[in-house]
């Protein structure tokens, strides 16, 4: 879009792009503060003992299940992107020249970024509206299921917001353990909702419910970036399968990958407060509960399961609709196309738009209401 020249007179606003602005909590920029006597240290990979432990306990208040092992089973990460794209390099085999790694399709381009770098070939699972966004299991044959080393899964879904169900879990599952392929569960809008009392599902409260107690060839990915509004942070971690922990840790080690004293400082502070994360979840909820029905008045869409992105159906094509939207009105917003790749004959980003809610409520408001607008015009 670089070529477009945005509508003068109007200010500039961003819809396109998922990074959380709701301000940073105070209490985490104290934390962090006095977290800096840490900075003549050099930090370990596996981080502090006690934020580790923080995770931990955090993962089973949040899903209700027992706290994993701190020492085995939660390694601390600079944030979910740049763990979900490492920890391909430490499970695929390079010298398999037909290993393949599974992605959602539309999905978040580093899972392929990743897959190329370690050598495998990246195939894709399309989510679409006529099938509630679930994945297409259906896509790959035995054969191909046999060559398969890594699935990513997100969930909530980007940009979708689909929340995968238990019985979505149970067939994962059921496949890596005939395929012997690891699942990395990408989680790290789990914590906007929409309701206090239904949480989304994670992977490994989905392990415990189905018996898996050891979360074999499971490993989840979280982040504070979303839930805490610490994007510049870049703070997150791994839980799941010891083995494969200690094998992403050993990786990690040779990359001088250690989160800083400081930043573990206020993790600690974040990870053991929810005040916040509640009070994020209500401006997130103001901002659907105000946006969704004038976006849906003229672009099909809905409220997604979680998530801060609306997935909009658009009358014309979403590279044209994003191009003019931004030309007339200046609102940004991503072209669906751009977030998928051709699977089974179609792209499914084709005629949708991901509108990302992340702005201040009445920032976002009035960029439905150009939305509405443009469409009017349509």
């Amino acid at each position: 879009m670089a070529d477009v020249l945005p509508a003068s007179g109007l200010k500039e606003i961003r819809l396109s792009i998922g990074e959380p602005q709701h301000a940073t909590p105070d209490f985490i920029k104290t934390a962090l503060i006095d977290g800096l006597s840490g900075l003549s240290i050099y930090p370990s990979t596996a981080g502090m003992p006690a934020l580790r432990q923080s995770i931990a306990e955090w993962i089973a208040r949040r899903y209700a299940i027992p706290a994993p092992d701190a020492e085995t089973q939660v390694l601390p990460v600079n944030g979910s992107r740049e763990a979900l794209f490492a920890f391909a390099q430490t499970v695929i085999d390079p010298s398999r020249q037909d290993a393949l790694v599974v992605c959602p399709n539309p999905f978040y381009q580093i899972y392929e970024g990743a897959a190329f770098l370690a050598g495998a070939k990246p195939v894709f699972l399309n989510t679409l509206a006529s099938s509630d966004f679930n994945l297409d299991l259906g896509t790959l044959d035995a054969r191909e299921w046999s060559s398969v080393q890594l699935l990513y899964v997100c969930t909530p879904g980007n940009p979708t917001g689909k929340v995968l169900s238990l019985d979505d879990w149970r067939n994962l599952f059921e496949l890596s353990d005939r395929h012997d392929f690891v699942i990395a569960s990408d989680e790290c809008y789990s914590e906007i909702y929409f309701e206090e009392h239904r949480r989304p599902l994670g992977g490994l409260e989905a392990a415990r419910r189905l018996g898996r107690d050891d979360y074999r060839r499971l490993v989840m990915f979280s982040s504070l970036s979303k839930r805490s509004n610490v994007p510049g942070m870049r703070s997150g971690f791994v839980a799941g399968d010891k083995s494969l922990i200690q094998k992403f840790l050993h990786y990690r080690t040779y990359h001088g990958s250690a989160m800083s004293p400081a930043i573990q400082t206020a993790s600690i502070a974040a990870w053991n407060d929810e005040t916040h994360v509640v009070e994020n979840r209500r401006l997130y909820r103001q901002k659907f509960d105000q946006v969704t029905p004038i976006i849906a008045s003229y672009l099909g869409t809905g409220r997604p399961d979680a998530g801060f992105y609306l997935w909009a159906k658009t009358p014309i094509s979403d590279t044209e609709f994003a191009r003019e939207l931004l030309r007339q009105y200046n609102v940004s917003v991503l072209p669906g196309s751009y977030l998928a790749r051709e699977s089974a004959g179609i792209n499914p980003g084709d005629n949708f738009v991901r509108i990302a809610l992340v702005a201040e409520p009445s920032e976002c408001l009035e960029g439905a209401d150009r939305i509405a607008e443009f469409c009017r015009k349509l």
